[in-house]
């Protein structure tokens, strides 16, 4: 590890999709990198059951793509830290990133890739019992509800992914969307809907998860539409509804916009001079594994740049 006394040229915070691009273009552009990862390497593509859209590959386990990730960063002699980052300072001269131990590293470049976080139900009985039948990931939880029933709410990408993975270990699955059509591609759409084990509950939020003392026993449902409310015996429920950008490193003065995603320009760089964003955490039109990606080159390229120039002008 780098004495705390020295100037990076670039520290990535966060080693998903986006971080690790970012770290083999940076090192593919002779620049002193550092990553900086809290957890496994990808990221929340470790929570991924298959990946089906990455070019060149038809069919790859997220964990899988993660390790590819890894590896090949590391062909290019990419440094790795494993800690938590506390804290982000921007300075003139150079930022400064605070770990957890308390040791304070120094860089002249920073990209910031720490993703995001399942979005929240927020309704009674969501909290109490996470991890008590309440999962916000499939891969990580569905072998516990083999031969079981679970519920899966959303209507997007995510919830039809997790819904199909869920219906080869749960004897029964129910999609609660709150509207009447979803928002998911049109191939995980025939999937879904050509799956015996799965049924679709159209124009339907939870409004509550029902427990015992062992864990989930059921969800209350209310139809959108005539506003009817049942109760659905469950095991489980996983709730997929979207992200929230993980934004506490983020700098004070750093435009975001109102659901706390940064904003940048075409560079990926914030308005701190020397600070980029990727991934999640910035604000795009799609997020994706390969929009993360380009964002990590993107950023590394702009980063490379920006270090040049100060370089030659000291």
């Amino acid at each position: 590890m780098s004495e705390a006394t020295t100037i990076h040229d670039l520290i990535i915070i966060g080693g998903g999709p986006g971080g690790y691009t970012a770290g083999i273009y940076a090192k593919r552009a002779a620049m002193d990198t550092l990553l900086i990862e809290k957890g496994v390497p990808g990221g929340q593509l470790n929570n991924t059951d298959e990946v089906e859209n990455w070019p060149g590959t038809v069919k790859i386990s997220g964990a899988d793509l993660a390790l590819r990730f890894a590896e090949h960063a590391a062909t290019y002699g990419l440094e790795t830290l494993n800690r938590e980052v506390v804290a982000l300072e921007p300075g003139l001269s150079h930022h400064t990133v605070r770990l957890d131990n308390g040791e304070q590293l120094k860089a002249l470049t920073v990209i910031l890739g720490t993703g995001g976080s399942p979005r929240k139900l927020g309704v009674k009985g969501e909290e109490k019992n996470h991890g008590r039948g309440v999962s916000y990931c499939a891969v990580c939880d569905g072998f516990f509800f083999r031969g079981k029933t679970v519920v899966v709410v959303g209507g997007g990408d995510s919830a039809l992914e997790e819904a199909l993975y869920l219906a080869k270990l749960a004897k029964k699955v129910y999609i609660a969307h709150r509207r009447d059509a979803f928002r998911a591609g049109m191939i995980l759409q025939e999937r879904v809907l050509g799956e015996q084990r799965i049924e679709v509950l159209w124009n339907t939020v939870i409004s509550e998860i029902l427990a015992d003392e062992s864990g989930v026993t059921g969800v209350r449902t209310e139809n959108t539409v005539s506003k009817e409310q049942k109760d659905l015996a469950v095991d489980g429920v996983f709730i997929f509804i979207g992200f929230e950008p993980n934004n506490a490193l983020v700098p004070a003065g750093t435009r975001m916009n109102a659901n706390g995603y940064v904003v940048t320009d075409e560079k990926c760089e914030t308005n701190h001079a020397g600070i980029f964003a990727i991934g999640d955490l910035k604000e795009k039109y799609c997020k994706q594994i390969i929009t993360a990606a380009a964002d990590g080159c993107t950023a590394a390229l702009a980063a490379a740049h920006y270090v040049e120039n100060k370089k030659s002008a000291q």
